[in-house]
């Protein structure tokens, strides 16, 4: 069981590399559109603040992660397994493919998935998974309403001011919002291996009760930021330039929208999707302009990603679970 243990845990950092490498996109991808900084300083920018939430944040996703989707009684090494398999393959498709899906959800669903082979519907956790589904509408939502007035304000206060020297400001004022969010989506996305990993060890009896040692909690950040410090670049286009076109202000205003959202989950224990988050409050700064401004066709290809992401990612570990459990039986 040990031995599982180990692969368990290194298919987990490999799982939060492609988290990292997925969502690098949310935290870079407005200040490379509105050229502040290139895309390689950008990921170097974001995967700093990525490992620096460690000092921000305490545990409360990875605890909801850990005890709050599927009972205690279904989880095993085997399930473990499967979820971050099936999850894994349906994030590297979706990276593949420049589809910035939520790579939380798929965990998620990964979780479900095999849960379900096992137990049934009394494996879930409902008041914890229907917190999390309440919050795939909500975070784009709050994203939107947040990016949408922050940036009627901001041009409000800078209504008489010279567009050059706004240009300038927003700027610098864009590294920071990007620090800001970068610190959100760590704090969050990062938690959710921290859970697994915890899960993991409990269920090989390496640990008496339900905790996340500091080893995985430093694991894990290293592992995010080496994935965001890596890049999707397709991902990084889509969100970047192929949702609405983005000037210094309106990225400061979405990002600055995205890591509010992002700080009040995390703090709360909500596992919340960075990628709805940052979506809709780029189109909440996007229809200040006008409702065209949005590229609607890719906002539609990215909706329909998100609500394929937790089935897909379920039935593709119930899937490798099913195959794993012919070996096991035997």
């Amino acid at each position: 069981m040990l031995t599982l243990a180990v692969i368990i845990i290194i298919v987990a950092l490999v799982y939060d590399f492609l988290n990292g490498m997925n969502d690098a996109a949310n935290s870079i991808a407005t200040i490379v559109s509105t050229r502040v900084l290139s895309p390689r300083m950008a990921v170097v920018w974001a995967a700093f603040f990525n490992f620096a939430a460690i000092f921000v944040f305490g545990l409360s996703v990875a605890n909801t992660i850990g005890k709050g989707i599927v009972v205690p009684e279904v989880v095993s090494q085997y399930t473990i397994l499967a979820s971050l398999l099936g999850a894994g393959t349906w994030v590297l498709l979706c990276t593949l493919l420049g589809l910035p899906i939520s790579v939380s959800h798929a965990l998620i669903g990964g979780l479900i998935g095999p849960a379900l082979l096992v137990g049934g519907t009394g494996a879930l956790v409902a008041s914890g998974i229907f917190k999390i589904l309440l919050f795939i509408v909500l975070s784009p939502l709050i994203g939107f309403i947040l990016g949408y007035f922050i940036m009627v304000a901001t041009l409000w206060i800078c209504r008489t001011l010279p567009p050059q020297k706004v240009d300038g400001f927003f700027r610098v004022m864009q590294l920071v919002s990007s620090a800001f969010f970068s610190l959100g989506h760590g704090g969050n996305d990062a938690q959710k291996t921290m859970g697994i990993m915890a899960m993991s060890l409990y269920a090989a009896g390496i640990t008496t009760e339900f905790h996340v040692p500091f080893w995985v909690v430093i694991s894990a950040y290293s592992a995010i930021a080496l994935g965001t410090l890596v890049g999707g670049q397709k991902v990084i286009k889509t969100l970047g330039v192929g949702l609405t076109d983005l000037k210094p202000m309106g990225g400061f205003s979405a990002e600055t929208a995205g890591a509010l959202t992002l700080a009040g989950t995390a703090v709360l224990g909500i596992p919340v999707s960075t990628t709805h988050t940052i979506t809709g409050a780029i189109m909440g700064v996007g229809v200040t302009r006008r409702l065209s401004a949005i590229k609607w066709g890719t906002a539609i290809n990215i909706v329909a990603a998100w609500v394929l992401t937790i089935p897909f990612s379920a039935l593709m570990a119930m899937l490798v679970y099913w195959v794993m459990s012919l070996f096991i039986a035997a």
